[in-house]
C-alpha cells in the first residue's frame, strides 16, 4: 500500500535493501554486498509504497547495495553522495554484535562503545581504525545542510543509504545527541519520514516497512 505524501516537503529516508551480511547481523561498511534476492524484492516494494511521491532530489550513498536499491525504486540517475556511506566500521567490519560481546566481555553497543574497540586490521576496512561516532553526525549534518534549500523550496528529497547512517541522520535532523540513535531501530528497505511541525524539525514516520 502507497504513503501517502504530506502537504508539506519531507527528507524521505530509505534504508538499502537486504544482503547476506544484514541478513546475519555483520557490521557492513565499505565491504559491498550484493543484495540477495529478498533484497530486491523488498526494493520493489518500497518502489510501490513511494510511488504517490514526487522528489526533486534524490541522493544515494556510493555503495553498490544503496545504488542498486536506488535504481530499483526507480533513481537509476540518484546523485552519489560519500557523505551518505556507511559507517567506517574499521576492524568492527563483518563482525557481528555477539561476536564482539564475545571477544570485549561485555555486551557491545555500537553507539557507546564506537569502533575502536579492537587494533586496527589489514583484513578489514584495509585497516582503517573505524571512524569515530562524531565523524559519522559531521557528515550527517553535511547532508541536513545540503537538503535544505531543496526542501525550503517545496520539493521532496529521497536519501537511500544505510541503517546506521541514518539513524545517525535522524538524530541531526532533530538536532539530538547522535547517541540517540541506538533507540532508532531501522529494518532493510524501510522508509522513514522526516519533516517540520510547530516550526521544529520533526520524525513523522520511522521504521515504516516497504508494505506500508
Amino acid at each position: 500500500m502507497a504513503i501517502t505524501p504530506a502537504a508539506d516537503p519531507q527528507l524521505v529516508l530509505l534504508r538499502h535493501g537486504q544482503t547476506e551480511w544484514s541478513a546475519s547481523g555483520r557490521h557492513t561498511g565499505l565491504t559491498d554486498i550484493p543484495l540477495t534476492a529478498a533484497g530486491v524484492e523488498q526494493a520493489g516494494q518500497a518502489a510501490r509504497a513511494l510511488a504517490a511521491y514526487e522528489f526533486a532530489a534524490v541522493y544515494t550513498s556510493p555503495r553498490d547495495r544503496a545504488r542498486r536499491t536506488a535504481e530499483l525504486v526507480g533513481h537509476p540517475d540518484a546523485v552519489v553522495d560519500a557523505d551518505l556511506a556507511e559507517w567506517d566500521y574499521g576492524p568492527v567490519e563483518g563482525r557481528t554484535s555477539k561476536d564482539l560481546s564475545g571477544m570485549l566481555g561485555h555486551d557491545y553497543e555500537i553507539f557507546a562503545d564506537g569502533v575502536r574497540v579492537l587494533p586496527p586490521d589489514p583484513e578489514r576496512s584495509g585497516g582503517s581504525p573505524g571512524e569515530l561516532l562524531g565523524e559519522v553526525r559531521a557528515r550527517a549534518d553535511a547532508v541536513v545542510a545540503r537538503v535544505e534549500p531543496t526542501l525550503a523550496a517545496g520539493g521532496n528529497v529521497l536519501v537511500v543509504a544505510h541503517g546506521h547512517l541514518l539513524r545517525v541522520l535522524a538524530t541531526a535532523w532533530v538536532g539530538t545527541d547522535p547517541r540517540l540513535a541506538a533507540r532508532l531501530e531501522l529494518g532493510t528497505a524501510a522508509i522513514c519520514l522526516l519533516g517540520h511541525g510547530h516550526g521544529l524539525r520533526t520524525i513523522e514516520g520511522w521504521n515504516l516497512p516497504p508494505t506500508s
